[in-house]
Formats: structure tokens, C-alpha cells, sequence
């Protein structure tokens, strides 16, 4: 009986694998690079920004962004490891239709890339809050830029000292 399943199981994948052979065949589905350049809103130019100063530009930010009490960056201020940095940030916003975070980039000064990451939010979020792990390669200040739906942008910056690298 054994033998009969695996016989099923074996004809199944054969049809399916044709079916999917003849459908790519026939051109219905086109395989196709799926490039970053390619998402609307998507800054590609900032993440691929070797300098600090040509990622801020890249996310459309000033290399000037004051500070804020409203943006909350919590980050070790040694890093023994610099591979697996936490970090965590929270922005104190209403979150409504009229008044929310839209945007939070997050910065590396030194890092070889500096834009590491960027969270988009809406209002249906509740809360513009964010924690992961970086990547480091060496001491540096770590930048929090958040976007506010109206343009408005709020910062906070804070030194770690890494005491071993963790990007090459």
C-alpha cells in the first residue's frame, strides 16, 4: 500500500511540474529581477550612499536635524560586540490622521553604508516604535532622524563605543 502513495505522490509532482513548465513556457510568467530602484518611495540612492552625508541627502534629510525630547534612543553606550548592537527607538507622537511619525531612518556615522534602516508607519500603527540589532564596524554615533506626516523632522543622536567590529 506504501508503494501506491509514493507512486500517487510521485505522478502528482510530475503533473504539477509540467503544468508549471508549460505555463512558463508559454510566456505567462516572466521571471524578472526584483530591483530596489524599482519601489516607489524606496530611497536606493541613501542606502547605497557610502558617506553620511550623501545617505542624509539620498533620504532627503539636512545634515542638521535638531534634537528632540519627543524621539527616545535607546542604545548601549559600549557594544562589546559590534555584529549585534540593540537598539530601540520610540517617538512620542498622537498618531492621528493629521498628526503622525511617517518616517524613522536610522544612521550609522562611520558605518561603511551609514543608512541602516528605515520604518515607515501610519496612523493605524498606534505608536511609532522600532527595536533590532545593528551591525557596527567601529565606534560611532548612531542617528535617528523621525518624519513627521507634515515634514517635520526630529532627532537624536547618541555615541557607542564598539569594542569589537562587526561589519568587514
Amino acid at each position: 500500500m506504501s508503494e501506491k502513495i509514493k507512486r500517487r505522490d510521485f505522478l502528482h509532482g510530475a503533473v504539477t511540474t509540467a503544468a508549471i513548465m508549460a505555463t512558463v513556457g508559454t510566456g505567462l510568467v516572466r521571471p524578472r529581477l526584483a530591483l530596489a530602484d524599482d519601489v516607489q518611495g524606496w530611497p536606493a540612492k541613501a542606502f547605497d550612499a557610502k558617506t553620511l552625508s550623501e545617505a542624509l541627502k539620498g533620504a532627503g534629510v539636512p545634515v542638521t536635524v535638531p534634537a528632540s525630547s519627543k524621539v527616545h534612543l535607546s542604545v548601549p553606550t559600549i557594544a562589546e560586540n559590534g555584529g549585534a548592537v540593540p537598539l530601540s527607538v520610540d517617538v512620542d507622537s498622537p498618531m492621528t490622521a493629521d498628526d503622525y511619525i511617517e518616517t524613522i531612518y536610522l544612521f550609522v556615522d562611520k558605518n561603511p553604508l551609514p543608512l541602516v534602516s528605515q520604518f515607515n508607519f501610519t496612523p493605524a500603527n498606534g505608536k511609532a516604535s522600532m527595536q533590532e540589532r545593528i551591525k557596527m564596524a567601529k565606534t560611532s554615533s548612531v542617528r535617528v532622524v523621525a518624519k513627521t506626516n507634515k515634514g517635520e523632522l526630529l532627532g537624536a543622536v547618541k555615541l557607542v563605543k564598539v569594542t569589537v567590529g562587526g561589519c568587514g
